[in-house]
């Protein structure tokens, strides 16, 4: 298997499982975990990270211990489609710390927006603040998360390798 133009065996798929599950496992538990001695799990860990399979390491939070907050979807179009357009649209969000996630899409719209607020007023004053910054924004559908049903972070690392690796 290969991946970030490194060639992936089953113990390199099984640190990577176990590391998005358990992130702050130790690296003396991860090594028995897949069955080597600490210094090789070390240096493929390394490897691995060196790679830019690995980004980060990060603490998810959680949801519920937040009093009331919004998480709104957001559909965005933007005036023009010329590249500089685009690039200062994307420039402008990653400024914007509400806005926890943006993809650029194909079809009839443009990005897709994940945004938390503490309320729907917090979030209608964010929007108001994008159209008036100029930053390209011509128009925006919103969608209120009611409540999530799934949240998952984990790639789903065996089917993107066709199911080919093994179990940990």
């Amino acid at each position: 298997m290969r991946a970030a133009g490194l060639r992936l065996d089953d113990r390199d798929i099984a640190i990577l499982k176990i590391l998005q599950k358990e992130g702050r496992i130790t690296k003396a538990a991860l090594a028995e975990r897949v069955n080597l001695s600490p210094t090789p799990c070390w240096a493929r860990l390394q490897r691995l990270e060196q790679s830019g399979l690995i980004e980060s390491y990060e603490a998810r939070l959680s949801v519920k211990a937040f009093s009331s907050f919004s998480t709104v979807l957001m559909e965005a179009e933007l005036d023009s489609h010329r590249a500089e357009d685009f690039d200062r649209f994307e420039v402008a969000v990653q400024d914007i710390p509400e806005i926890l996630e943006c993809w650029a899409v194909g079809g009839g719209i443009d990005y897709i927006l994940k945004i938390v607020t503490k309320d729907v007023d917090g979030y209608q004053r964010l929007v108001d603040r994008m159209l008036e910054s100029k930053i390209g924004l011509r128009r925006y559908f919103t969608y209120v998360v009611t409540k999530p049903v799934k949240q998952e972070t984990a790639l789903p690392i065996d089917l993107l390798f066709d199911g080919s690796s093994s179990e940990e």
